[in-house]
């Protein structure tokens, strides 16, 4: 029985690249997007079906679902739409603030509340939900960013609990680096002359060297099929050599001393 995946954010990056798999592997792909009328190439796609939806947008999304839901039986919701807003605090506007917190966090939250009846009804589903490496450790000029992911990957872990009793597990794919215009493309960076050295020193882990370095994109969504497909109780799949030799770091360490560690990396 052909199964369904339903994608935020699909519109290039991961989202689009797990989209892609998930149609090779004969899934039936739901891909939304914030501009579908931009898209070439999913649409041209057997079993894949574009819709639009801005994950800022309360109504839109309770609208989409509930149309998706009266139509398809969904095994699995992907929360991939996001973006990242660096910089130090000091150097953020609070709207940017805001719609970062809204955007990466409580997107994720008010598309898992809508699947959430349809799951529980047929007692079965999985939610992945996307964070980051700084969903599980902080990092200068990431700390809003960090924030949402964090905060997702502890909604996460509290889910899995509450909808294990009907069957449902909930899942965190948390990527490093990847090789993608994420930086160029769904990243908002902030500015203030105090924090110009930090900003530079920091900004070298987004440069074309390093890039070329970064697990790619199709890689981390092989992780996000994994997930989906494993039928393993696992809450956290972490993503990319970076990544994993970040949290074994700190696993092998404690969060208090690889702290320790960032902070002395940065003190000029």
């Amino acid at each position: 029985m052909q199964k369904t995946i339903f994608i935020t954010g699909a519109s290039s990056g991961l989202g689009k690249s797990t989209a892609k798999l998930f149609q090779s592997k004969g899934w039936q792909v739901i891909a939304t997007m914030r501009n579908p009328e931009k898209e070439t190439e999913l649409n041209q796609l057997e079993n894949v079906i574009v819709l639009q939806l801005d994950v800022s947008n309360s109504e839109q999304i309770k609208a989409t679902i509930k149309n998706v839901t009266d139509k398809y039986a969904v095994d699995v919701v992907l929360n991939n739409a996001g973006y990242g807003l660096i910089g130090a605090l000091e150097s953020l506007e609070e709207e940017q603030i805001e719609r970062q917190i809204e955007t990466n966090l409580f997107g994720v939250i008010k598309v898992s509340k809508a699947f959430i009846s349809h799951f529980r009804e047929k007692k079965s589903g999985t939610f992945i939900n996307v964070t980051s490496t700084f969903g599980l450790m902080g990092f200068p000029t990431c700390s809003i960013y960090s924030a949402t992911k964090f905060a997702v990957d502890g909604f996460s872990e509290s889910l899995a609990s509450e909808l294990v009793q009907f069957g449902v597990q909930v899942k965190v794919v948390a990527p490093g680096g990847m090789q993608t215009d994420f930086a160029v493309r769904s990243m908002e960076v902030g500015q203030h002359p105090a924090y110009e050295k930090l900003t530079t020193e920091v900004s070298k882990g987004y440069s074309a060297e390093k890039l070329e370095n970064y697990t790619k994109a199709e890689d981390v969504a092989q992780i996000i099929y994994q997930a989906a497909t494993d039928n393993k109780n696992q809450l956290r799949y972490v993503a990319g050599n970076d990544a994993n030799a970040l949290y074994d770091e700190r696993l092998k360490l404690g969060a208090e001393t690889q702290v320790q560690n960032i902070k002395t990396m940065f003190t000029f």
